[in-house]
């Protein structure tokens, strides 16, 4: 599903980029080739394990690398049909916020622990919509009441350690949505969240990803998560997109073993009790010094020699905009998928 389904350009596409990091060992490929289009409107789903590329892989499409970063010149991120990757300095203030705007998976280190709610809120609307205090502030009291959050001129003046993490989150949120942008990249909003709460923040996101027709891009580790707020989901491993296919299309037909194990591995609610959790054996590769074939072949158990030999390509499966990375993918996987799936869906029971 690397190319778009809609005949107007795409709002973002990614073409083979690439993003290596120099370490005392050598040139550490954390995203390798990865390629893929992203309609207006739609939200995406970036799924893996810590480690597989899946935050490098939205840092290099937003240009926030550390300095020691790496990307080679034949990748490519257009947005808009504008290259990314060409901006200067300048041009990136105005364009990180208005165009594109990330939520980070820890507000507490997102947030500024010496500067109020308010202030925080209303810096970059005065900066990149020029209003003055009193509008900026007027902005600010409608984006709390749009996130959900109660009494926000209460708010306003607080510091965020006088904040429980979910409301840290929702001020996050607002932040990113202060300025309007046709991409939201959410990395992993809820990892420090209780249950309850990131259900809440996760149908937030939804709402307003709906009302206001953006495109999202949500990074998680948990296909559950994914499968009830995204229209496609792209599985990556070892810095490498192994699947990407439309949501049900995946959970209909799975197709590569990684997929597999990962939603064997969540938790099941039609389990006994206590059922010890399925683990994926073996541990992802050294991205240093990969191994030659199939980056997932060492942990697989369906792999042959034919793996080791060399990476497969992404090949089509079933006709469909449903692409994996493997040389015998998987099939008829509706039994497994549909037991994870149908107890994360809104509204069921």
């Amino acid at each position: 599903m690397s190319e778009s389904t809609n005949p107007s350009p795409p709002l973002l596409r990614v073409r083979n980029l690439s993003t290596g990091f120099e370490t005392p060992r050598g040139l550490l490929w954390a995203v390798d080739g990865v390629s893929f289009d992203l309609d207006q409107g739609r939200t995406m789903g970036v799924v893996g394990e810590s480690g597989s590329g899946k935050s490098v892989l939205v840092r290099t499409v937003m240009n926030l690398l550390a300095a020691n970063a790496v990307v080679p010149d034949d990748g490519e991120v257009l947005f808009r049909g504008r290259n990314v990757r060409d901006l200067d300095a300048i041009e990136e203030r105005h364009f990180w916020g208005t165009e594109m705007a990330m939520v980070f998976q820890d507000p507490m280190t997102s947030l500024n622990p010496v500067k109020r709610i308010g202030r925080q809120l209303t810096e970059s609307i005065r900066f990149h919509l020029g209003l003055d205090d009193d509008a900026a502030t007027e902005r600010a009291l409608e984006l709390m009441n749009q996130v959900g959050i109660p009494e926000p001129k209460k708010r306003l003046r607080q510091y965020p350690h006088e904040l429980s993490g979910g409301m840290r989150q929702r001020v996050v949120i607002a932040i990113a949505l202060s300025c309007s942008p046709k991409l939201l990249i959410a990395d992993e909003p809820t990892t420090a969240l209780d249950v309850t709460v990131q259900r809440q923040i996760l149908d937030l996101l939804g709402r307003i990803q709906r009302e206001t027709d953006m495109a999202m891009i949500l990074i998680t580790h948990d296909l559950g998560v994914v499968a009830s707020y995204t229209d496609e989901i792209a599985v990556m491993y070892g810095g490498q997109i192994v699947e990407h296919a439309a949501t049900s299309d995946l959970f209909e037909d799975l197709a590569h073993p990684y997929t597999e194990a990962l939603l064997a591995s969540i938790p099941r609610i039609d389990l006994p009790s206590h059922a010890r959790l399925q683990a994926i054996g073996g541990r992802p590769p050294d991205m240093v010094a990969p191994p030659p074939g199939c980056r997932f072949a060492p942990r697989c158990a369906y792999r042959t020699d034919e793996c080791e030999a060399a990476i497969p390509e992404l090949i089509s499966v079933a006709d469909r905009m449903h692409t994996c990375r493997c040389i015998r993918p998987l099939v008829s996987h509706r039994d497994v998928a549909e037991a994870v799936v149908a107890p994360n869906r809104p509204g069921s029971s």
